[in-house]
């Protein structure tokens, strides 16, 4: 089947193209099913007194997208040819709505993680876990917008009709889906922002990682890394060393994982790319470089912490805080991952 292409449309994607072997619906109704499994995973494990987000909201639309593309497939590849509202669907229907969601989610990346960032920018100081009802009005129409512009950046493309007349003359064994360069180029970002701050911090780091012990804590296994910074250090380089311990944390896997796919090279369908733990996980990174950028506005109360369903940030700010980073200097430091 040939590829939907999409030279005119909103977004980057890769030359090369991401080729499937035969059984291309069995091997699609088998990845959306375990997608689908992680992602509602995912909402599921996660810690439930967190303070309502706008990457909440779009999580759980990405996961009901994700229901409704493998409900879709899973109707088509048991009926495989029927009519619907005068609509003739067949098996290549699964190939095709599958390539439109994952040149759709290819190009969503940046706005979502642009208007991410931004939120967390602004809200990071808030204290209420439920944000004003029109806050909330605005993450639902945020999240509602991107996906109509995603869409319209795809289906307006003028070649997807000529596309849509080759569908039934090629054959079925391939499917061509699209890697999405938005995801690449995050990837590489993310893996030379975190190389350079663990370089900045290299000292700091090491020293705080030879101090760990673990201790029992409300009966909990926890860390604890006992560390006296040097009175000279600024706060926000020591900031900064517990940023990237607690996220390193709980986060490691997912960083090595991006490391070995940017070292192979590999080519990711961007359907399976834009998933809820890859979502998580940036979002983990964004709400660390918020605390980072507006650290001296944090305050230090129990409610500013929960903010990241996976992520404990509060002990990167224990025992100082903004205006008594001396005395927090003069003794031992602890910062414990939960």
């Amino acid at each position: 089947m040939a590829a939907i292409r999409c030279e005119n449309c909103c977004g980057q994607y890769h030359n090369s193209q991401v080729s499937q072997p035969p059984d291309i619906s069995w091997m699609l109704l088998l990845i959306m099913l375990g997608k689908v499994f992680l992602d509602f995973f995912m909402l599921q494990v996660k810690q439930k007194n967190v303070k309502v987000s706008f990457m909440h909201y779009f999580c759980v639309s990405l996961a009901l997208l994700d229901v409704t593309l493998l409900l879709s497939i899973s109707f088509i590849f048991c009926f495989e040819d029927f009519a619907l509202w005068g609509v003739r669907f067949t098996t290549y229907h699964i190939c095709l709505f599958t390539q439109v969601i994952s040149l759709t989610y290819g190009i969503l990346h940046y706005p979502v993680y642009l208007v991410a960032g931004l939120d967390y920018y602004m809200t990071v100081t808030q204290t209420s876990r439920f944000p004003p009802r029109g806050q909330r009005l605005l993450y639902g129409c945020a999240v509602v917008v991107i996906w109509i512009w995603g869409f319209f950046c795809i289906l307006k493309v003028p070649t997807i009709y000529e596309e849509l007349e080759l569908q039934g003359r090629v054959s079925r064994s391939q499917c061509p889906l699209s890697a999405s360069m938005q995801s690449y180029s995050i990837s590489c970002a993310m893996v030379l922002l975190l190389g350079m701050a663990l370089l900045a911090c290299r000292r700091e780091v090491l020293s705080m990682l030879c101090s760990v012990r673990v201790v029992s804590f409300a009966s909990q296994p926890v860390l604890m890394f006992s560390h006296v910074s040097n009175n000279g250090t600024c706060f926000k380089w020591q900031l900064l060393t517990r940023l990237l311990i607690c996220f390193l944390g709980t986060w490691a896997p997912f960083v090595v994982l991006q490391i070995i796919v940017l070292f192979l090279g590999a080519r990711i369908p961007a359907y399976v790319e834009m998933n809820v733990p890859w979502l998580y996980f940036i979002n983990s990174f964004l709400i660390a470089l918020a605390y980072w950028c507006r650290c001296q506005d944090v305050e230090l109360t129990e409610e500013t912490w929960s903010t990241d369903p996976f992520v404990s940030w509060k002990f990167c700010f224990v025992p100082f805080n903004n205006e008594n980073t001396e005395a927090a200097d003069k003794q031992g430091t602890a910062i414990v991952i939960c």
